[in-house]
């Protein structure tokens, strides 16, 4: 009886376990593109597909050579012009490698550490 019971805790546990894992998992992506949403606002006031011509693009302003050397030539031929989605897709890629500091102004700004 008592191995039962054993048994049935540890189930709970495990299962327990799991599902707060995986419900902690979706937040912790929606914090992630709130961030990004918050650093493309200061970048270029949230406007994705802003070519002001100041030789930055996108909403995270984002120059054509970094754009290209992050693989962002895959999705666009410049950075207004693929989805947002491409667009924090290629800036992680960017922030792994150069930190926040690749936006240090915003990324201060906002609150993010490197």
């Amino acid at each position: 009886m008592r191995m039962r019971s054993l048994a049935a805790t540890l189930f709970v546990a495990l299962t327990t376990t799991l599902l707060i894992g995986t419900t902690l998992s979706v937040p912790a992506e929606a914090v992630k593109m709130r961030t990004w949403n918050k650093l493309a606002k200061c970048e270029s006031g949230g406007r994705w597909h802003i070519n002001t011509g100041n030789g930055h693009y996108g909403g995270l302003q984002i120059s054509r050579g970094t754009w290209r050397a992050f693989g962002g030539k895959k999705f666009a031929r410049l950075p207004h012009k693929a989805s947002k989605r491409q667009q924090v897709r290629v800036a992680k890629r960017i922030k792994r490698h150069q930190g926040w500091g690749a936006w240090s102004h915003c990324s201060r700004r906002i609150g993010v550490r490197r």
